[in-house]
């Protein structure tokens, strides 16, 4: 007699720079420890592998061990092979996430999982900043990723609400009903918020349950929802052809070998306009901090490293990896 084996369920995240994926991911593998779920998360970013470090519990090749039975890696261009050898892993992920870079189209990415065998793609789910998504879909340069990748979604979480307020959360929400973004807009509940103890999961996982648990805003929406989740058909490669990402945008790996004033070295990279720049480096108060510029914003916060987890021969004060528009298509500045 043969035994089927379910296809493993996985989740495309997308969004575009500083939107707030890693974030996410993190917080679902943190709420999977206690759910007894093993998740296994796949990443292709333009930096290293951002999983918290206290999440991390060993390391063996190309692939993080992680709390709660959760692995994670880094996949590059072999995207199906990384499905392949994850749904083959022992014990079994009982779900799949892969968190697209901030200038990839998660839709894409999701197409080319499909192709894996014994996997069963749920949805896209695509994280837009309040404050910031619609001066970005309205950029010059790079509005026409963010719009489709929010057009391909089948979920858009609208993050960092808490930071905007309620007025401008709601003015985003009629902007994508007008953009014609047809997906169900949720907003994804800040760090802080108490009630939000399982809520991640059931926001990338378990749309019926966001459902059940946030009801309709408004006469018929609760319709809408349900026809825009399970996912719809995924377009064909040809619906829209965009320049890949790498036309377009570059990145640079800095390597400091002083130490740096690292919240001065923040503000330069935001008033140069640099898309995206995160890395672990040593500030001149002697304390290894995590800096990152997304969005307009500089965050600095204490990195969870030490001297002997950075060491670098040719970095010993730390790496910064810098995102930004190749220089032809760089606005002119006064």
């Amino acid at each position: 007699m043969t035994t089927t084996i379910a296809p493993l369920p996985l989740v495309v995240i997308g969004g575009y720079l500083g939107a707030g994926k890693t974030t996410l991911v993190n917080r679902l593998l943190r709420e999977a420890q206690p759910a007894g779920q093993r998740l296994a998360v796949l990443v292709n970013d333009f930096g290293e592998v951002p999983i918290d470090a206290d999440l991390v519990v060993g390391a063996a090749g190309e692939v993080l061990a992680l709390a709660g039975g959760c692995v994670c890696c880094a996949f590059g261009a072999d995207l199906v092979g990384a499905l392949a050898q994850m749904a083959a892993r022992v014990p079994r992920p009982d779900a799949l996430l892969v968190e697209t870079s901030g200038v990839a189209l998660p839709a894409a990415v999701a197409r080319t999982a499909a192709l894996a065998v014994g996997v069963r793609v749920d949805g896209v789910v695509v994280l837009a900043d309040v404050a910031a998504v619609r001066a970005q879909a309205g950029d010059r340069y790079v509005g026409d990723v963010v719009r489709q990748q929010l057009g391909e979604a089948d979920l858009v979480l609208l993050a960092k609400a808490d930071l905007a307020g309620g007025d401008e959360t709601a003015a985003v929400v009629d902007w994508l009903r007008v953009e014609g973004v047809a997906a169900p807009a949720v907003v994804l509940p800040g760090p802080q918020d108490e009630t939000a103890s399982g809520l991640m999961q059931a926001l990338v996982f378990g749309p019926q349950q966001v459902r059940a648990q946030i009801g309709a805003e408004e006469p018929g929406d609760e319709r809408r929802r349900a026809s825009a989740w399970p996912p719809r058909p995924l377009r064909p490669t040809g619906a829209s052809v965009l320049a890949p990402a790498a036309d377009r945008f570059e990145h640079r790996t800095q390597r400091f070998t002083a130490p740096q004033d690292v919240a001065a070295l923040g503000e330069t990279l935001r008033a140069e306009g640099v898309l995206r720049a995160k890395g672990a480096l040593l500030d001149v108060s002697g304390r290894w901090l995590e800096l990152q510029v997304a969005g307009g914003r500089v965050h600095c916060r204490a990195a969870m490293i030490d001297g002997a987890d950075a060491a670098d021969t040719q970095a010993p004060a730390g790496r910064l990896v810098v995102l930004t528009l190749r220089r032809e298509l760089e606005p002119a500045r006064a």
